[in-house]
Parts: C-alpha cells; structure tokens; sequence
C-alpha cells in the first residue's frame, strides 16, 4: 500500500511540474512570436533523428535576413515520412536580435513542444488525481456499507492470489467466502479487499461477516476488523 501511495504522489509531481514546463514553453512560444520577424527561407537537406525504435527527418533550412546575413539553422521538429524536400520554400519566423533562434513557422513548430509537454503531464496529473479520488470515494462507500449495510454471516472459503494486480513483482491476497441467498436460492461470492499479507493463519473460522447494500448483494464490504494490521 505505502509503494502504491507514494507511486500516486509520484504521479501528481510529475503530472504538475510536466503542466508548469507546458505553461513556461507556451509563454516562450507566445513572446518569440511577438517579436519575429517573417521571411522566405529554403529547406537544404534532411537530417537524420535516431531513436531506440523510429527515424525522424528533420529539416536543415538557410534564409537571408534583411541585413544581408544568411543564417543556417536545424528545425527542432521532425516527422517520418519527412514533411519537407530538399530545395522547398518555407515560411521562416526568426527575431532580429537574435536570427539563430530561428523557427519554421507552422502549427506543430509552434505549439508541438508545449501540446506534447502538457498532454503527456495531463495524463500523469489525472491518472494521480484519479486514483486519489477513486480510493477517497471507496474508503467513503465502505465507511457506509459497514456502518448502515445488512450484516450477512457468509461461510469462509479460502486465500487467493489477486494474480490482476502485481506491486514489485508482489501479487495481494484476498479472502473468498460465499452466501446462499434464501429468497432467490442464489449463491454469492464475495472477495475481500486486497491484503500484503497472507491471513491464511489468522482465519480460524467458518463464517466472515459481509455486509451488502439492501437489496443489492454486488455492492458489499466484507468485514476483516478482526484480522492484525500489516506494520509499516
């Protein structure tokens, strides 16, 4: 639980600080357009951009500023199948204090950068928020079912392994027990909530309390109060 809880934290820093580079490269894109100056410039060849498992091409592109110099510069941004060909015309976006720091000028040359920064910190953000969010309304749901559920004594079944769920290479355990129900002569199966442990030696019982919603036997909670807590 202490690994699941800190991998959460982990998540919403990375997810905030992802989100506040976003916010810093959208006002970098926002500054560098407002002082650029416009020009034709000339795409000369294609680079190579190799990662572990794709090839990007990216643009080497000359133009001529309106002092006379002529400035050399690699795109930052690159695609596979490649968007430009050697000897194209491209629209240029440079400031005069500084032609080295030149740009293409298109959408994703502009907005690429910060989109990708910020989706990618989004998800991380919303996955930690999520899962917070999820774990407080269940503790909430639980907190009612034992408080104000029908109490059932269900007959014990067994210990398994939640092989779903792994945690450095750890699986939980869970508690099985079952309850026939008298009206519909339906058998229900209830699992507990996932433990670090194994309680096998503390389960000196034939029956474990569940508790149900009225009338709603799927949603329950089964009552482990009676089991040691796991130290930390």
């Amino acid at each position: 639980m202490l690994a699941i809880k800190l991998l959460r934290i982990l998540f919403i820093l990375v997810g905030a600080g992802l989100l506040a580079l976003a916010a810093l490269l959208f006002q970098h894109s926002r500054a560098f357009e407002a002082a650029a100056v416009a020009t034709e410039g000339e795409v000369l060849e294609l680079v190579e951009s190799r990662s572990e498992d794709s090839i990007t091409y990216r643009p080497v592109v000359a133009f001529t500023t309106d002092e006379g110099t002529r400035v050399t510069f690699t795109s930052r941004t690159g695609s596979n199948p490649p968007g430009y060909s050697p000897g194209e015309s491209v629209k240029v976006l440079f400031d005069p204090d500084n032609p080295q720091s030149a740009r293409l000028d298109g959408f994703f040359a502009a907005m690429g950068a910060w989109m990708i920064v910020g989706g990618i910190g989004a998800v991380f953000l919303v996955g930690g928020l999520g899962t917070l969010l999820f774990s407080r309304v269940s503790a909430a749901r639980n907190a009612a079912l034992l408080e104000r559920g029908l109490r059932l004594e269900t007959t014990y079944q067994g210990v398994e392994r939640n092989t779903g769920l792994s945690v450095n290479g750890r699986h939980p355990y869970r508690i099985t027990s079952q309850w026939l129900n008298p009206e519909s002569l339906e058998v229900h199966v209830f699992k507990s909530e996932n433990l670090w442990y194994d309680p096998s030696s503390y389960l000196q019982t034939d029956t474990i309390p569940v508790f149900i919603e009225q009338g709603n036997p799927r949603k329950y909670r089964m009552d482990l109060s009676f089991l040691p807590r796991l130290a930390k």
